[in-house]
């Protein structure tokens, strides 16, 4: 799926505006807004087996109380072809509510909206009445008559009967979260999940179901789009990086510990059965949902990719705490940053021989030793670093740092916890508490990125830890797979890569930086435009050889005529050769001509 772009987000981060976008990974919904994200969410294509009768039961997960119902596999689909002829598509609520009012919602903000919706809710007869009371409904949780729904081809009955919504005194109330999501080819998406806290009062139930947010954005932003038979999506939520991996995989296994979530997931893909490309009848053709806590629903099987965006929030471990006590969607019940450190070191197990996955994941960094003055974020990968396993390739980045307050506040903050003061006060201080116990100075937050190589790769694994806080260019997978790629390459040459001709990439350009009247720059810096949009500082001669690559010479003519320039020895040469290779890796230079793949 290719994102366009998306409000709100599943989990919020630490010391952000929630109004900022970026790929910070928010797990909520600020506003409740429906957000837009493109999608090529098709079938890839290739004839699958068709699965076999199940029994006269209702299938596994259709059922699941609390959620929207999925028995009749036909229902779910006729409630999609009636949002869409009611006009509850994203583009059409945008239209009818205006930008400030989109704004406000993003803010969770809906007295704006309201203010729009009311000449439609209060006018019988007004063409945008239908619509008008589904967006209070579903969006803004409104409790609305049924008779606003008449013009609308949605009926309250069709609503009720599927879960989505209960008759109250006052008229209809939702039950969830159901919202439009735009794609590229012009196919509406819907998506169901739990009412968030501007929707409904008090803190959020502990087996909440998120719906689509910037977490689930930047995490399927970053995840690679190859063709695979199998993958894998652990901690699946309401489904969202299923309905990705169903454009490009012949069979996705999605997993959760939540049969709630399962529910969800079953109810959003018969939802979006014919835009996903799916048989609503045949689901277990494409898709299997399977109930349980991290890897134990798949021992013993193994996947091309594995995507997850796990519950690796860092909660305090009250003593008598049971799985009851905790909020599933985020809490994975294991001290600090075990949750991800287990599964860097497990996931390996479940993949096939060149088979990658993709995760988000916080990680604790702890007081230094005495005479460690280094700030934590040159210090943070130190824990991280032992966590991967051997011979397995890994990219931890880093896009955010926060101290032990922050993080405490942006989690009690997360699922309405701060509405009772004396809850708050007692939750923040066990938090502080926590953290100190156990020496943690900070928590980082990103994306980690591992791959189990097909064969031993020359030089070792390739492992690469960074912090990357500044804004990069979204969807990021093309651009980490390049540089796996640029790095297999170089791997595989360790003296041929020279051979290359080699031209500064498209999107990088050279600053200089001169004091007025100086006869040579201080500083000359490459910058780059595209992907992560690193900068990096150069040496005078790695500039002067930046400079001279126009295709013409190869790498080691260019190298050869600086050094006979320069009257070098051995060890400088050696220096700017070094230079100049993390340049080709990081892709500021690269071939004039593509390189073959490494052998």
């Amino acid at each position: 799926m290719r994102h366009r772009h998306g409000t709100g987000g599943r989990r919020r981060r630490p010391g952000r505006r929630r109004v900022r976008p970026r790929t910070r990974a928010r797990r909520r919904n600020p506003g409740r807004l429906p957000h837009r994200h493109g999608t090529r969410a098709r079938a890839d294509g290739r004839r699958m087996s068709p699965a076999a009768p199940g029994p006269s039961a209702a299938p596994a997960f259709s059922r699941v109380p609390g959620t929207p119902a999925s028995d009749d596999p036909r229902a779910p689909a006729e409630l999609h072809d009636a949002l869409h002829r009611t006009g509850f598509t994203h583009d059409r609520v945008a239209e009818l509510l205006g930008k400030a009012a989109m704004d406000a919602l993003a803010r969770d903000q809906a007295v704006p909206a309201l203010r729009v919706l009311e000449p439609a809710l209060r006018t019988p007869g007004h063409p945008d009445r239908g619509l008008a009371g589904v967006v209070s409904l579903f969006l803004l949780g409104r409790t609305v008559p049924a008779e606003t729904l008449a013009p609308a081809p949605v009926r309250p009955e069709q609503l009720v009967g599927l879960g989505l919504a209960e008759e109250t005194e006052g008229g209809l109330r939702s039950t969830v979260d159901l919202r439009p999501h735009a794609s590229d080819d012009g196919t509406e998406l819907y998506v169901a999940s739990d009412l968030g806290e501007s929707q409904r009062p008090g803190v959020l139930r502990r087996d909440h179901v998120l719906g689509i947010g910037q977490a689930s954005l930047t995490l399927a932003q970053t995840t690679d789009r190859r063709r695979v038979d199998r993958a894998l999506d652990l901690g699946t939520g309401c489904g969202i990086q299923t309905f990705h991996l169903l454009a490009h995989a012949g069979h996705v296994t999605a997993t959760d510990v939540s049969e709630r979530a399962l529910g969800f997931t079953r109810f959003n893909l018969l939802l979006n059965a014919q835009a996903l490309g799916i048989d609503p009848d045949r689901l277990e053709g494409r898709v299997s949902l399977r109930a349980g806590s991290l890897l134990e629903p798949v021992r013993g099987e193994r996947f091309d990719l594995v995507v997850s965006n796990p519950p690796f929030v860092i909660t305090p471990r009250p003593a008598g705490e049971t799985p009851l006590d905790r909020y599933t969607y985020r809490d994975g019940g294991l001290p600090g940053d075990r949750i991800v450190a287990d599964l860097v070191r497990e996931l390996p197990g479940v993949m096939a021989p060149g088979a990658t996955a993709h995760l988000l994941g916080n990680w604790e960094v702890l007081a230094p030793p005495p005479g460690d003055a280094r700030p934590a974020a040159e210090r943070w990968a130190q824990r991280p670093e032992q966590w991967v396993p051997e011979g397995v390739d890994a990219w931890f980045l880093q896009r955010e740092l926060a101290g032990p307050e922050e993080y405490a506040e942006t989690w009690l903050r997360d699922a309405a916890e701060s509405r009772d003061l004396e809850h708050y006060e007692r939750a923040y201080r066990a938090y502080l508490d926590d953290f100190a116990a156990r020496g943690v100075e900070a928590v980082g937050f990103g994306m980690i990125r591992l791959r189990r190589p097909s064969r031993t790769r020359p030089g070792g694994a390739l492992r690469r830890f960074e912090h990357v806080p500044h804004p990069v260019q979204q969807p990021l997978a093309p651009a980490l797979a390049a540089t796996w790629e640029r790095a297999d390459w170089l791997a595989a040459h360790p003296q041929d890569w020279l051979d290359a001709h080699l031209v500064a990439a498209e999107d990088v350009t050279e600053e200089r930086h001169q004091r007025p009247g100086a006869e040579h720059p201080g500083v000359i810096l490459l910058r780059q435009g595209a992907g992560l949009r690193r900068t990096v500082v150069l040496s005078s001669e790695a500039a002067g050889f930046a400079g001279a690559c126009d295709g013409e010479l190869s790498a080691r003519q260019i190298l050869g005529a600086l050094a006979a320039l320069l009257d070098w020895a051995g060890e400088e040469r050696q220096r700017l050769t070094e230079e100049v290779r993390h340049l080709v890796l990081d892709g500021f230079l690269v071939p004039h001509e593509p390189v073959p793949p490494a052998a």
